[in-house]
């Protein structure tokens, strides 16, 4: 089968398109023909060399695939050939999804929305799977809360905006103005424009001085440390970005803040879920763009870059065929 392999970490060039023979499923495992993939950051960071301390080269990236089951191992219960399927992969124990097979247990895989594609699919089990840990698993949103959402446009954020508006969320998010309107649409009820407002202050007055009960920080910096100052009492800050200095979190302290630090787990449950929503139309994927396998650099350049096109939001989508 065809694949996207790095034998060194660095930048994309390092990308070598290569043929390795095709797994078979072992125990609960299903083999799946991968129809389509995405870029997330965290491929470019384990492209890059971020992890190369948890991964042995070569390594294939990717952390979405969306396809075809096409043979069962021994003992799977859950799925028959020919299911359609999404889901991510445990790329820190095996391949990542830049294959055109790929071998999963059937524990991690969820049955594809039936309303979307396999370019749209791919583009929800990282991304959206992270949202819905987030707001569902650690923060547990409840209806009428208030959530301030950072970087609202970005591949997490979207899905985080809609998953809290269909919890009942009140969500206010921060974007270039360029992005207020599609927010707006997506079911913001308040956008910030973090490049022409200082947010601490919109927050504070928009929310007579009272804060948000959860903040959601997919950007880092110092959101970690700035979120207590416009936390309520007894507020939650969920982060995904790794910490790359001390944060003096005294302002958290006052408000009996509680953090919680994601990396995201896969399981069915999760997949099975955010499915009922794509389903019942309270969760779209938005694909920006879509690229080849074998332009796999182009698409990783374009994802790091991002921040030059004040245009760019959503996902970009891999076709593996």
């Amino acid at each position: 089968m065809k694949v996207a392999m790095l034998r060194e970490f660095g930048p994309v060039e390092n990308f070598e398109i290569a043929e390795i023979p095709t797994p078979k499923p072992e125990f609960k495992e299903v083999l799946v023909k991968v129809f389509a993939t995405s870029v997330n950051p965290l491929d470019y960071q384990v492209r890059r060399g971020d992890y190369k301390n948890e991964l042995e080269l070569p390594v294939i990236t990717g952390h979405d695939v969306s396809g075809e089951i096409v043979e069962l191992g021994p003992g799977v219960e859950n799925f028959k050939i020919g299911d359609e399927v999404y889901y991510t992969p445990e790329i820190f124990k095996g391949q990542g999804s830049y294959v055109q097979y790929h071998c999963a247990h059937e524990s991690i895989i969820g049955i594809k929305p039936k309303n979307i594609s396999h370019l749209e699919a791919a583009t929800l089990p990282l991304a959206a799977g992270t949202a819905w840990e987030m707001l569902v698993t650690r923060a547990q949103l409840k209806i009428n809360q208030s959530i301030l959402i950072h970087g609202g446009a970005g591949g997490v954020g979207i899905p985080t905006i809609q998953i809290a508006k269909a919890m009942g969320g009140v969500v206010y998010t921060t974007a270039r103005k360029v992005h207020h309107e599609f927010l707006l649409e997506l079911g913001a009820d308040y956008v910030i424009d973090y490049e022409n407002e200082n947010y601490i202050d919109a927050i504070q007055q928009m929310t007579d001085n009272q804060g948000v009960d959860i903040i959601i920080d997919t950007i880092g910096g110092n959101t970690l440390s700035d979120s207590g100052k416009i936390l309520s009492q007894l507020g939650q800050v969920v982060t995904l970005v790794d910490i790359e200095k001390p944060q003096n979190l005294i302002e958290a302290w006052g408000k009996n803040a509680t953090y919680h630090f994601v990396f995201t787990r896969q399981n069915r449950n999760k997949l099975d879920e955010l499915t009922k929503l794509v389903e019942s139309k309270k969760l779209k994927p938005i694909l920006n763009k879509v690229f080849s396998l074998a332009e796999i650099g182009e698409a990783h350049r374009l994802l790091e870059t991002k921040g030059d096109d004040e245009n760019f939001y959503g996902k970009i989508g891999i076709d593996i065929e």
